[in-house]
């Protein structure tokens, strides 16, 4: 029968003894696939080491050998772009492949749920945890970019998704759970018939990894409370370091592996904000507000500066770039502005655009809403003789200054912002949690950062009583 025989060649492909739930997760998704009903969805959940990346990496390649449909999604372009690094194929945003823009008649940009060609197709979405079941005030489809795309893949004929996610992350920001990965949400809310599958067990590959194996300890607090326990003697990925020992090590990370794949992990903005300006001006001896070769990251999402021929194009809220060249600044409107050259992964060419330099050091995520209220008003004011409050409003949002982009340094980066993507070496600031034992969302907070290294981890000025003595690759 050829589900045995598609069975065969995903093991030939994957090229490892499966685990158990590994076996299991082949089973009912085969089980899934080959059904006659197509009202239905599979759900993919694993925790970090449990080989989710290469499990699904080999039944994508398999599907294509068998020449079925597959289009893989992922909610972020970093996240997008380490599944297409896994899969060996393109990847997209979710935003990407199913809205299409139009312009309202104010002249502001809308983004209306496109129509969905195609047929007999799998969606595989990647990072499923990251995706919102609703947004106030969103400019995309309905304000749910999980109602959106059921709507979107369903609405095609013979089409279905399997989502992948890792429940013990960060859920969506102001919620607390991830409505992308409860199967009893997803049947009862969608209507659709839930196949699910959860990896479990580290595999053989991963046992000898100190960043999954401390991560699993930390996972296990969810729930459940108390000190994680963790391990950093025994492990060569895994290093205790001092905030004195911090720029050293640093260093030599730039040296060996890069500043695009070294990245500092922190609790809040105050605190990335901190470490941007050590690293820019004891490391790299930067004085300037803004320099060439700076790393930036793109704060909140921006329309104006992409060209208008593609279906969707816009700059992404997380989105990471290099300061090519930085030509003239100017001050105005009471803010302060800098035209530069950004160099993005993934994008041909160079985008050319105003920056704001307020957002760089900002301890809000983005500009505030009373700087955007105050920002509206005074470019309103260039254009106080336009005949009509509608041409007005048309030519502030024109204007090339009300559209900077909005850019904070890249060097240190929330837990929040880093999800969805991943480096070779990580510096992680913990934080300082009180007396009170901490939440589920630290937990969460804190599983999250560990698994955004793949080889090496740095635990910067971590708490003592959270670590035993002793090596830790005993199991």
């Amino acid at each position: 029968m050829v589900h045995e025989y598609f069975k065969r060649v995903l093991s030939e492909r994957f090229g490892f003894e499966y685990t158990r739930s590994q076996r299991e997760a082949v089973e009912r998704f085969v089980a899934f696939f080959f059904q006659d009903q197509k009202e239905t969805l599979f759900l993919l959940k694993g925790y970090a080491g449990t080989g989710k990346s290469s499990l699904v990496a080999a039944i994508v390649n398999t599907l294509l050998q068998f020449q079925y449909r597959v289009v893989l999604l992922a909610p972020t372009g970093r996240a997008a772009k380490v599944s297409s690094a896994y899969a060996g194929i393109p990847a997209f945003t979710v935003h990407k492949k199913i809205y299409r823009q139009r312009m309202t008649r104010e002249g502001s940009d809308l983004f209306d749920l496109g129509f969905n060609t195609s047929s007999n197709t799998l969606f595989f979405v990647d990072e499923a945890s990251m995706i919102g079941e609703g947004s106030s005030g969103s400019i995309f489809g309905s304000g749910s970019l999980l109602d959106d795309l059921f709507r979107y893949v369903y609405n095609g004929r013979g089409n279905r998704v399997v989502f992948i996610g890792d429940d013990a992350q960060l859920p969506p920001v102001g919620t607390c759970l991830s409505q992308a990965l409860d199967g009893d949400f997803l049947c009862r809310y969608y209507g659709v018939e839930v196949h699910e599958a959860n990896l479990t067990e580290v595999t053989r590959q991963a046992e000898r990894s100190g960043i999954l194996y401390n991560a699993t300890r930390i996972r296990d607090r969810i729930g459940r409370g108390g000190s994680p326990r963790l391990h950093a003697e025994g492990f060569p990925d895994v290093k205790r370091i001092t905030g004195g020992e911090f720029l050293e090590e640093l260093e030599r990370s730039y040296d060996t592996v890069g500043d695009e794949e070294t990245m500092v992990i922190c609790r809040s903005n105050r605190q990335a904000n901190r470490f941007n300006a050590g690293i820019r001006g004891r490391l790299l001896y930067r004085e300037e507000a803004l320099g060439g070769g700076d790393r930036v990251m793109i704060v909140k999402n921006n329309y104006f500066w992409v060209g208008k021929h593609e279906k969707v194009d816009f700059i992404a809220n997380g989105e990471i770039a290099t300061v090519t060249r930085v030509g003239k600044h100017k001050e105005v409107y009471g803010f302060r502005f800098a035209r530069a050259c950004l160099q993005m992964p993934g994008r041909t060419g160079e985008i050319d655009a105003w920056v704001m330099l307020d957002t760089l050091t900002a301890e809000q995520p983005a500009l505030g809403a009373e700087d955007h209220k105050r920002l509206y008003t005074l470019v309103g004011q260039d254009y106080a003789t336009e005949p009509s409050r509608r041409k007005r409003h048309e030519k502030i949002l024109e204007n090339e200054f009300f559209n900077a982009l909005q850019i904070k340094f890249a060097y240190a980066i929330t837990g929040h912002k880093a999800q969805g993507g991943q480096w070779n070496t990580v510096f992680l600031d913990p934080g300082r949690a009180g007396e009170e034992a901490p939440d589920d969302e630290y937990w969460r907070w804190l599983y999250t950062a560990f698994t955004r290294a793949r080889e090496r981890l740095f635990l910067v000025n971590s708490r003592e009583d959270w670590f035993e003595e002793g090596a830790g690759t005993t199991r």
